[in-house]
């Protein structure tokens, strides 16, 4: 594939062609307008309708386009200046012309090309000042000034459609880089810094308008055991697996999140103590029943931990220890259940222990 470097010459021939066109209808007009030369007509015909093609062909044949394409962008920057004397000075399409060009090379977004084509426009105008001579006619008649116009606009019209598609190009990598900080990889679940920040906002709602919410934490049963006895490809597996089944579970309005190694993390929005049982039992029982397709025998449950946000829980840390509580109690009363933090120690939503001995 070819990269952004390579793909400049492509890119800005299109531009230059309609530029350095336009600038020439331009000058042709002052040019027609004094009765120029042929000498003269010729001077604007090269720079403006022949060597944007001419440039193309030299970036694209070089060994290194992009530097290539960089130095045509400094012949612009002459060329363009160039024709300043060429149309003796005539005020308006001289300071269009040389604006015009800055404003390009700023566009480009090549750092400081701007200033590089600074020296070049006084080069190219000194140039042509010695080959055409200096003929001070500084005034721009009606039609020069109509000739001006269109290309004020149209210029005007293709900055700012460059700049909108540039916008919209980084506010949706922003969006990218955001969701990319916000999703684990492995899982597609959210990772622990957005699960947080969304407890955080939950317990807050409960604490200003009592709004219910429930906090599920959850722990794969002896996954070390599989990854020691699989490897780490098969426990990666398992957690895909596992949280495919947590994703099927939840409604767009909880967060679900991996919360470390093998450890979910699961808030449910609006959720009374109850519900939340259901849905951790519906996850534990699933769980129970996942069968991998390359290893059918390999079984795997799943502990967890239920714990409504009350008003004792003065921050998350507080609300996070409940249901890591009732997790643990869930780990020591055999696993493979589910566990509320507001019931006594050691009782369980699910009758059937693990047979596993961690």
């Amino acid at each position: 594939m070819a990269t952004y470097e390579q793909q400049m010459p492509r890119r800005v021939y299109p531009l230059r062609v309609l530029g350095m066109g336009l600038g020439g209808v331009v000058v042709a007009v002052v040019l027609w307008q004094r009765q120029a030369s042929l000498l003269a007509w010729l001077g604007m015909v090269l720079p403006c309708f022949v060597w944007p093609h001419l440039a193309y062909q030299l970036a694209r044949r070089s060994a290194d386009p992009y530097r290539a394409e960089i130095r045509n962008l400094l012949a612009d920057s002459a060329l363009a200046a160039a024709l300043v004397p060429l149309m003796h000075f005539s005020l308006l399409p001289s300071v269009l012309l040389c604006t015009l060009t800055l404003v390009d090379k700023i566009t480009t977004g090549i750092r400081g090309l701007w200033a590089r084509s600074i020296p070049a426009m006084l080069a190219g105008g000194a140039a042509s000042a010695v080959l055409t001579g200096v003929h001070w006619a500084p005034e721009s008649p009606l039609p020069i000034i109509l000739a001006c116009l269109p290309v004020m606009a149209l210029h005007t019209l293709s900055v700012s459609m460059v700049s909108y598609r540039l916008i919209r190009k980084v506010s949706q990598q922003n969006l990218l880089l955001d969701e990319l900080r916000r999703v684990d990889t492995l899982t597609g679940l959210y990772g622990r810094g957005h699960w947080q920040e969304q407890a955080e906002a939950a317990l807050r709602r409960h604490h200003t308008g009592r709004d219910a919410a429930c906090m599920l934490m959850m722990d794969i049963d002896n996954f070390k055991q599989i990854n020691d006895q699989h490897g780490h490809t098969v426990g990666d597996e398992v957690i895909r697996a596992v949280a495919h089944v947590v994703r099927g579970n939840v409604r767009a309005t909880d967060c679900a999140g991996r919360y470390g190694g093998d450890e979910f993390a699961i808030l449910l929005a609006g959720m009374e103590t109850a519900e939340a049982v259901a849905v951790a039992e519906r996850i534990r029982a699933q769980t129970e029943a996942i069968r991998l397709r390359d290893m059918p025998a390999l079984r795997m449950t799943a502990s967890i931990g239920v714990a409504a946000a009350h008003t004792r829980h003065g921050a998350l840390r507080a609300w996070m220890d409940a249901a890591d509580a009732a997790l643990y109690v869930a780990k020591n009363a055999g696993r493979n259940r589910v566990t509320d933090s507001s019931a006594e120690a050691g009782s369980a939503a699910a009758p059937q222990p693990a047979t596993s001995d961690r």
